[in-house]
């Protein structure tokens, strides 16, 4: 019977991940449900290792702030590691912290989206016999959903719906544009002229907040009888501007936009008017750029050029309080440490990872009962999600 399991596990993951995968490996690639979900016995006391792909993203700043709190106030002693942007590192650090007992696994993955290196990750945790908790940056790509999260019993993900902030930053964008569209349209020719910043290529979040705002805030600006947004570049296939960092990069995208300004302005009759970018780090760095071309200073009748962004981080919003940033999507990171803590607790009490997790959604999209999201909101001043 378990021979069966694994044939039949290994054919359903071959089908997403190439064979020449750090999931192929000689024999049985997949091991028993009932194996993988052993209880690891050591004498050493409970302790919890996090690891963060970066403490310079300012989102995930916020939720190491929050993450930190609640395992001090649930008393779980626990050691954080910054991976610096580099899984070379992240992984060694996965390797000290298992020799050094550690008793589960809280990974901020550096590659996201790429199920062999997450794989690579859980393989060790199992030899160890501890659980995994991997949080924000997902864990599979897109297309290739359950490699990881269907298939590990004692492996889970706190995240986001990666459609849902792009929905929501689609709704603000047409919302606004379709409220001030004259006042957008700088060079007055009758459309308005975006930009939009990407963020890293792999990532299912920039994917998707990429994939649907513009579509949505097109359909709002169809509604109320004005055309679609023209993107700055005609000639673009991609119509985004990729961060090649991978790290959401408020300096990429400052270095990005002073290019786009010097050929792309007012005085081309060409103007830039509108700019989206996937997080609120990347929007700084536009408004920055923007600044030095005298747009968006918060000055009175200084020209504004509307930038929206995602996450709602501290920085974010005190940008849209001095008026030099329009709006962002919030993404809740008190919530999600949340979530990350309870997680943790259950593996110090013996439990399954999601047990008394019930109320939290899941992505039924794709069956995934161990995938658990953080909605997303509007953010409006005076908020209190971050």
């Amino acid at each position: 019977m378990g021979d069966e399991r694994c044939i039949t596990r290994r054919a359903a993951v071959s089908a997403i991940l190439s064979s020449g995968s750090a999931l192929a490996l000689a024999g049985c690639s997949y091991l028993p449900t009932s194996i993988i979900s052993q209880t690891r016995t050591s004498d050493v006391p409970f302790n919890a290792a996090v690891f963060y792909y970066s403490y310079e993203d300012s989102y995930i700043g916020s939720v190491r702030e929050a993450l930190s709190a609640d395992l001090a106030a649930a008393g779980v002693p626990y050691h954080e590691y910054d991976s610096g942007n580099n899984q070379s590192t992240q992984d060694t650090q996965i390797d000290q912290a298992i020799q050094a007992g550690a008793s589960v696994l809280v990974v901020n993955i550096v590659t996201s989206g790429n199920a062999e290196i997450s794989d690579a990750i859980c393989r060790k945790a199992l030899g160890a016999k501890i659980p995994v908790v991997f949080f924000n940056r997902p864990v599979e790509g897109v297309g290739d959903e359950g490699a990881i999260l269907d298939y590990y019993d004692d492996v889970a993900f706190v995240g986001t719906d990666p459609a849902e902030a792009s929905h929501l930053q689609g709704q603000m964008i047409g919302t606004y544009i379709a409220q001030h569209f004259h006042e957008c349209d700088l060079n007055r020719d009758g459309s308005i002229s975006y930009v939009l910043f990407k963020g890293q290529a792999s990532n299912p979040e920039a994917i998707y907040r990429t994939l649907y705002s513009v579509d949505d805030a097109n359909t709002i600006l169809e509604a109320n009888g004005y055309p679609d947004l023209a993107y700055f570049e005609p000639d673009s296939i991609d119509k985004f501007q990729l961060d090649l960092t991978g790290s959401w990069s408020a300096s990429s995208v400052k270095d990005y936009m002073e290019n786009d300004l010097i050929h792309y302005n007012d005085e081309n009759d060409n103007m830039i008017e509108l700019v989206i970018a996937n997080s609120d780090a990347m929007a700084g760095g536009a408004i920055s750029a923007l600044q030095a071309h005298g747009y968006n200073t918060g000055e009175p009748n200084s020209p504004t050029i509307p930038v929206f962004g995602v996450d709602a981080t501290d920085a974010g919003r005190q940008l849209i309080a001095q008026g030099v940033m329009t709006g962002t999507v919030a993404q809740d990171a008190a919530g999600m440490a949340g979530c990350v803590c309870s997680m943790v607790q259950n593996a110090r009490d013996g439990h399954d990872l999601l047990e008394g997790l019930d109320d939290y959604a899941r992505d039924n999209v794709n069956h995934l009962q161990r995938k658990v999201y953080i909605p997303y909101s509007i953010y409006n001043p005076g908020d209190s999600a971050s």
